[in-house]
């Protein structure tokens, strides 16, 4: 069978190859229920005749917000194939920007997934002049559901009988070159822009990484945003390979999903990677004797581990066999047991990571890009020299990849380019340079062996006013190795040193607190007087201790000692530069909500510099 050119192309691949397998598993009442490639075709079909009802046109864009669910599917292949553009939007942003995009996009049909985004959208309906019809996926009484829309199209193929060659003659006239779906970019260094990707830029990712998992997996897990073109590309990955792809519930159950999906592999990204190791880290500290012993020198010994298995000695060998089976393994049933790829992208792993998770049977991959290059632009891979630590793998065979001699930026070249960014001439001007070039905003080298390497974002960087330019990404990575270190920014433009805001990991620095605080003295014990021996009743239990207010304990002078020592630490791994002389913690914790990371989980720099603008302005006084 031929393999797919254009996305949609995946369904007919599927029905051939594996029809008898789940395509997806969603969670629905309680109970994991099953959707079988038949269903997706009629329900994609039914969703394409509507939208020819509906006079959708080709290069028309369609908004879907939506968390990951067979339905998002669904609406992304029925839009497909009548020609139209997929534009998906992050559900947790504001309604501010909710109304910029899709105004800017000029959507006049749009899906939302539920009754809290339908409120979201109807709140700001007079602002959208172009939006003609919404309906939901969950049913909300007295609005369209998707079982009208498939209504619709049940009824314009009774009333058209020959709707499906209509139908399949304009899937015929769509080529891989054509635009498939429109993302807009996160907005960390200014306004969203609509990145429109195209069919091939996906596919050549796809066949990119195709090779890397096992031959005998079927199941993957996912539960980051769909609308994210990293895990939407992951998605037609699983397709394409005909695994069943399992939602997770939400992050908070990404654990619980596993253990009762048993997936073979999951894309995600570093915080969650961070995240993982700290609560194993956790479970550690709260050990005690022989078992605490063991496990700490389990932990050290993955942390030595080499990628290439050949430079490892044979006593290694048996030491990591016997770690194994007393630690190991329990960390992959944690996991579900069958887990045994994790793919990270978004931003650089800590190498530690890389090697911790690799020895105890996760291997963990790692790939490199951006939305306008659908995403990949490098990845690790399977092969015996597929990877090396702190690097993002390869260049993609079918592109071209530079580095800029003067200012080490990486740019790429290829079929996996955008064609530009939605009615923005301009900033796609500067975004791709006459000859086809995209620039990435990225720094990073090729080592001798030809892997790629990232150093930072030039737009990151900044100078102090000693003239010495700092790149704080790599100073933050290396210093959120401590599990005491949720998040952190440095900052110093134009000043004489480097200083840091920095957010704690409340849950970690809590454990730490009560482990180095002292306990109330148990008043209800009797004291021993001179010469007299007095009977000592049964002890009354000790009070339960709680940890202090976030506030209390960023104030207190033990804490901000040991957060000194973190920094002593680190500081003794840079340059004299790079070190951070001052920080300040912050009782926050960044997130999307307060607008201090993006839906990626990357910094938006310009908003926790301005919300810590007095704090920052007081480490330079």
């Amino acid at each position: 069978m031929q393999e797919p050119t254009r996305l949609f192309d995946l369904l007919q691949w599927r029905k051939e190859l594996h029809p008898e397998r789940p395509v997806f598993k969603f969670k629905e009442n309680g109970e994991w229920k099953e959707h079988f490639i038949d269903e997706y075709i009629e329900k994609v079909n039914l969703i394409s005749y509507a939208l020819l009802h509906l006079g959708v046109k080709k290069g028309e864009n369609i908004g879907l917000i939506s968390a990951g669910r067979p339905e998002w599917n669904y609406v992304d292949f029925g839009v497909q194939q009548t020609g139209a553009v997929l534009l998906p939007i992050y559900p947790t942003i504001s309604e501010e920007d909710y109304q910029y995009i899709l105004n800017d996009a000029q959507v006049r049909l749009l899906v939302v997934e539920n009754a809290t985004l339908y409120k979201k959208i109807s709140n700001i309906r007079e602002k959208l002049p172009k939006l003609e019809n919404l309906c939901t996926i969950v049913p909300v009484e007295g609005v369209k559901s998707m079982e009208d829309i498939y209504e619709i199209g049940r009824r314009y193929v009774a009333e058209n009988p020959d709707a499906p060659v209509q139908l399949q003659a304009i899937k015929d006239s769509l080529t891989t070159d054509d635009i498939c779906t429109m993302i807009y970019t996160s907005g960390t260094t200014g306004v969203p822009k609509g990145a429109m990707l195209t069919h091939r830029g996906l596919i050549m990712n796809v066949q990119e990484i195709k090779e890397s998992p096992g031959k005998t997996w079927t199941k993957a897990l996912s539960w980051l945003p769909m609308c994210h073109i990293y895990e939407r590309m992951m998605g037609y990955l699983y397709q394409w390979l005909c695994f069943t792809i399992a939602y997770a519930e939400s992050i908070a159950k990404v654990g619980d999903n596993c253990k009762e999906i048993s997936p073979n592999m999951m894309a995600c990204v570093p915080r969650f990677i961070e995240k993982v190791y700290d609560k194993i880290f956790r479970k550690g500290e709260k050990m005690t004797g022989i078992s605490k012993k063991i496990f700490d020198w389990a932990i050290n010994l993955a942390f030595e581990y080499d990628l290439d298995e050949s430079k490892l000695s044979a006593w290694y060998k048996l030491q990591k066999k016997l770690a194994d089976k007393l630690v190991y393994k329990s960390i992959r049933e944690s996991m579900g047991g069958e887990l045994y790829m994790l793919v990270s992208g978004g931003a650089t792993i800590q190498p530690r990571l890389t090697r911790f998770f690799s020895c105890v049977g996760l291997d963990l991959y790692e790939g490199y890009g951006l939305t306008e290059c659908s995403p990949l632009i490098a990845v690790t891979n399977s092969n015996k020299k597929g990877r090396k630590i702190g690097s993002v793998g390869f260049a993609m065979r079918e592109i071209e990849v530079r580095i800029d001699p003067e200012t080490n930026e990486i740019q790429c070249r290829g079929g996996n380019v955008m064609k530009g960014y939605y009615n923005q001439p301009e900033l796609t001007a500067q975004a791709i340079d006459k000859d086809g070039w995209f620039h990435t905003g990225d720094t990073g080298f090729f080592d001798p062996d030809g892997y790629l390497f990232i150093t930072g974002r030039t737009k990151s960087m900044f100078k102090t006013s000693m003239g010495k330019y700092i790149n704080p990404e790599v100073i933050e990575e290396k210093m959120k190795q401590s599990p005491f270190i949720m998040d952190m920014m440095v900052v110093g433009a134009d000043q004489k040193f480097a200083a840091a805001v920095v957010s704690p990991d409340f849950d970690m620095l809590g454990d730490w607190y009560l482990r180095h605080t002292a306990p109330a003295p148990d008043e209800s014990e009797p004291k021993e007087r001179k010469g007299k021996r007095i009977r000592k009743g049964k002890k009354a239990a000790a009070p339960k201790r709680t940890v202090p207010s976030r506030e209390e304990l960023i104030a207190d002078k033990m804490v901000i000692a040991r957060y000194q020592k973190v920094m002593d630490k680190y500081n003794a791994e840079l340059g004299e530069t790079e070190r951070v002389k001052k920080f300040v913690l912050v009782a926050e914790t960044w997130s999307e909500s307060n607008k201090m990371l993006t839906p990626t989980q990357k910094l938006i720099r310009r908003n926790v510099e301005a919300a810590y603008k007095e704090k920052i302005e007081a480490m330079f006084k």
